[in-house]
């Protein structure tokens, strides 16, 4: 990328969510979203293609609408939020597949582990909101393995069933601002 025609975007973090789901006990799921984030995009051209990503969420900010769950899940036994207070992810690769859909690859690092993961990304459009600012949106999913990554707590009912399944479904989106 040249930075003579460098595009930069930061995500609107008022109008952006990043959240997950796991299934527990395998007949329910808990859903949860990381409250303080930050991200930038910058490309190279009017396409998003190939775009740099640098994405970041802080630990402690995690929140599944359970205090006790919440603590559990920044502890030792999950993230490590005193060790690792941060996840990152930075695109390896950002390609258009079609028209508005694109496969976003990069390192994903929670832990201090990073593992490359691979995610579907849909272009929601470009618009200028009312006050002249110029907005983009993306919705991103993907599933990774969370005992990947080191965080491999688990543990099993009396009837034999999982309490924390390893499958963590990703669900962001995401609104940006250009710079």
């Amino acid at each position: 990328m040249t930075t003579e025609t460098l595009t930069k975007w930061t995500i609107d973090k008022s109008h952006s969510e990043i959240t997950f789901k796991v299934k527990h006990l395998v007949i329910s799921t808990v859903t949860g979203k990381f409250k303080e984030f930050d991200a930038s995009i910058e490309t190279d051209n009017d396409e998003f293609e190939n775009a740099t990503i640098t994405f970041e969420a802080l630990i402690d900010s995690i929140d599944t609408g359970n205090d006790d769950r919440d603590k559990h899940l920044k502890s030792a036994d999950f993230f490590n939020a005193a060790e690792h207070p941060k996840l990152t992810f930075t695109t390896t690769a950002f390609k258009k597949v079609d028209i508005g859909v694109y496969k976003l690859t990069g390192d994903l690092t929670i832990r201090g582990n990073t593992k490359t993961v691979e995610l579907d990304m849909e272009y929601g459009g470009t618009v200028r909101d009312p006050y002249g600012n110029t907005k983009a949106r993306f919705e991103i999913n993907g599933k990774l393995n969370r005992k990947e990554l080191r965080l491999t707590w688990s543990a099993v009912t009396e009837a034999g069933s999982i309490v924390v399944s390893d499958e963590v479904e990703l669900n962001l989106n995401v609104q940006l601002t250009l710079n």
